[in-house]
């Protein structure tokens, strides 16, 4: 079974085409892990080169405003570069299993209300 059919949470009216396929797959994931709470998901590798994730996880940065990573990179920068040609080189490191992400940058943000800090990790987009 497909994720999309899996998947009514991420399908428009009944009979239509589906809406949004990484909403799907999200989706159908959630119901797998939900059905056996001890199941391991190990073959996910192929999932997380998928375009439409890769925007999915572009637009979630951009939307949020991401914080440059240990690279220092800006979003203004990743746009510079093009963002099209960044998700490419990335889905095909993913590929070819060549990926290898940096460090993350760690921070220290203070908690409301109180004197104590919680550990921050900010990943970079590139290797």
């Amino acid at each position: 079974m497909s994720a999309v059919q899996a998947s009514p949470a991420a399908s428009g009216p009944a009979g239509s085409i589906p809406v949004d396929l990484v909403r799907a797959l999200q989706h159908a994931l959630y119901r797998a892990a939900k059905a056996d709470p001890g199941r391991r998901f190990h073959a996910l590798h192929d999932k997380i080169m998928r375009s439409d994730v890769l925007w999915r996880a572009w637009v979630a940065v951009r939307r949020n405003n991401g914080a440059p990573g240990i690279d220092k990179m800006t979003l203004a920068q990743v746009e510079e570069y093009g963002i099209t040609r960044l998700l490419g080189e990335l889905a095909s490191e993913l590929r070819e299993r060549r990926y290898r992400p940096m460090p993350a940058r760690r921070v220290l943000i203070p908690k409301p209300g109180t004197d104590e800090t919680r550990p921050l990790s900010i990943p970079t987009g590139t290797a």
